[in-house]
């Protein structure tokens, strides 16, 4: 009988179903296919496995690297090349980045495609069971959106109305197959392909959305909806979903920077739509490169610091700009003396997640309220409604910030602060290659904090938008093995 386990290899990707862990939580072992999906124990039992996949594709180098392509942090000098490829945009079609990326959402897409491909073998014997069922499958297919969203995103162009039909997206993978060569749908087919998983999603999940929730609800799919509409230029959809989370009620914005500190430093469910589960034994990815704290020494050794400008673009009394940064004692090679220096501090780690010292670990936050206020926001003032997209913009400056409204300001002025309160608002979450991609706008590294501590190398870069480099290439890896792909413009 074929075993699925954790070696189990698919279209040259590693298949991860199954984790040794809590079994309340998560599988424990191998299981025998042809036994895999028999009762509901078994079908919950591997959709765990399914939010462990999320959990492990988000933070660390899903996040970690197309923030560090941008223009937000400058390479220390001990940085070790860690991310240096990509930082120096020198990186090729076999880079460990582009590859383990692509590996990774397209082996938890095989998870999910073995689930859905199975769960109607299983049953219910009555009207609860029947209920659970219907809703793990839901949930399955919201990571198939997820999953598909995040690849588009990174291996294809931003979504053009005018050419997205012919555009070359991603392979859809929609079942489970060991040999299969997909070939590349458009972006067009891609997009389609996430908004019906997501109605798929929505018919079959009947959680209510709640602050800090560890599930899937009716909310996750708004907020994923947001940002999907979001990408299509479909403006109205977009402040539609944002708003039925604005408006719920259910996650107010926090309004203290003892609030907001919580937030990121202790995973206070504050704000969060989806916060995976995370313990002290069980983790998921760290950002752990901002610090990297040495007991030895009593000080920070950081692969990348935050850019100059980066830092002066919060107000000093902006809560976020000391929640998210601080001054810290660093210590870098042939360095004498004593030197503070501004680290990016929004992932601490939390006490209650600790191994030892800090292990900068914390709960995943996949959706938080504060971006639905930012989509809202955006999507107003490029559907021209400056008013309404200023209001907006107001609601989440007090809220985080602490700063006065700004008033008469309008058109690309309007669209320029919008664009700068994102970046105060979600640096260091991943979204900032994705963002320069559909404003189009180049990357531009600016002054250095201390340019004795940066490594020169890349420290001045400047990619126009047309840069081939702002879309991952396919991995030469897949290139080879798939003749039915084509690779991306510029990398061929």
């Amino acid at each position: 009988m074929k075993r699925i386990t954790i070696n189990t290899i698919i279209t040259c990707l590693s298949l991860a179903f199954f984790y040794s862990c809590d079994l309340d939580k998560y599988p424990y072992s191998s299981i025998e296919q042809s036994q895999a999906f028999q009762t509901v124990t078994d079908a919950t039992t591997l959709n765990n496995a399914l939010y462990s996949a999320m959990r492990g594709r988000v933070y660390g180098i899903y996040a970690i690297s197309p923030d560090i392509q941008t223009d937000l942090y400058h390479a220390t000098i001990d940085f070790g090349n860690r991310r240096g490829s990509v930082y120096r945009w020198d990186f090729i079609d076999s880079d460990y980045d582009i590859r383990d990326v692509w590996q990774g959402y397209y082996s938890a897409l095989s998870n999910v495609n073995n689930f859905l491909d199975n769960i109607d073998k299983i049953t219910g014997k009555n009207d609860e069971e029947k209920t659970t069922l219907a809703n793990l499958k839901g949930e399955a297919y919201f990571f198939r959106a997820f999953f598909h969203e995040k690849l588009v995103k990174r291996y294809a162009k931003d979504y053009e109305p005018a050419s997205a039909a012919s555009d070359p997206g991603i392979p859809l993978v929609l079942h489970f197959e060991l040999n299969g060569q997909p070939a590349r749908a458009t972006v067009e087919e891609v997009y389609t392909q996430i908004l019906s998983d997501l109605k798929d999603a929505k018919a079959l999940i009947k959680t209510e959305g709640k602050a800090g929730s560890e599930r899937l609800t009716k909310d996750c799919i708004a907020a994923l909806e947001a940002i999907v509409y979001l990408d299509l230029h479909r403006y109205g959809d977009a402040v539609t979903a944002a708003n039925s989370l604005i408006n719920s009620g259910t996650y107010p914005l926090v309004d203290t920077q003892a609030k907001l500190l919580d937030v990121w430093a202790k995973d206070a469910n504050d704000e969060s739509i989806l916060m995976l589960y995370a313990t002290s034994t069980e983790l998921g990815n760290a950002n752990s490169i901002f610090l990297q704290y040495s007991t030895a020494t009593g000080k920070y050794t950081p692969d990348f610091v935050p850019e100059q400008w980066l830092i002066n673009l919060y107000d000093d009394s902006d809560f976020r700009k000391k929640v998210y940064f601080a001054e810290l004692p660093v210590n870098f090679s042939g360095m004498t003396g004593n030197l503070e220096m501004t680290l990016f501090n929004k992932f601490p780690g939390n006490p209650a997640l600790y191994t030892g010292t800090s292990n900068y670990q914390h709960k995943p936050k996949v959706f938080r309220i504060a971006e639905a206020h930012l989509i809202k926001a955006e999507a107003l003032a490029w559907d021209n409604k400056d008013a309404e997209a200023l209001a907006a913009l107001n609601v989440l400056r007090k809220a985080h910030g602490g700063l006065p409204e700004l008033a008469n300001v309008s058109g690309d002025a309007l669209k320029n602060e919008i664009k700068n309160e994102r970046i105060r608002e979600l640096v260091g979450e991943g979204t900032r290659l994705s963002d320069l991609k559909r404003w189009k706008q180049e990357v531009t590294r600016g002054n250095a904090q201390n340019v004795s501590i940066i490594n020169e190398a890349g420290s001045l870069l400047n990619k126009p938008i047309t840069d081939a480099k702002f879309v991952w290439a396919i991995p030469s890896r897949d290139m080879t093995t798939n003749p039915n792909l084509v690779q991306n413009p510029g990398w061929e």
